[in-house]
């Protein structure tokens, strides 16, 4: 199957250069169908002219986007340059407390293709 999911430029960045190869979303209808083989498109906002081709890897499940994010290493997910704080803060500018508990989480490895 493939998707179609929008990224701040900033993680898009990243993820381009290789510094980020998991990406944490709301675990909701949109990704629940996901599977380890899928392909994603990535395209950068706010144009949606760039675009990112990858592969889902492996996939795995929390509560929350902090118990997702404890035991992987800041560079798998974001950068080197970036803080835990900062990136929980980001998340929360697109998402709520609400919907994190509602949907849980998700953590999508991908591989660039």
């Amino acid at each position: 199957m493939k998707y179609i999911m929008k990224l701040n430029p900033k993680y898009f960045e990243y993820m381009k250069n290789g510094t980020k190869e998991i990406e944490i979303r709301l675990n909701d209808d949109k990704r629940k169908n996901l599977k380890v083989g899928d392909e994603i498109i990535f395209q950068k906002e706010p144009e949606l002219k760039e675009e990112l081709y990858t592969k889902v890897e492996k996939l795995f499940t929390g509560k929350s986007f902090e118990d997702i994010i404890t035991n992987l290493d800041i560079k798998q997910y974001a950068d080197r340059k970036e803080t835990r704080g900062n990136f929980l803060n980001d998340l929360y500018k697109f998402y709520t407390k609400e919907q994190e508990e509602k949907y849980g989480v998700i953590g999508i490895k991908v591989k660039k293709v």
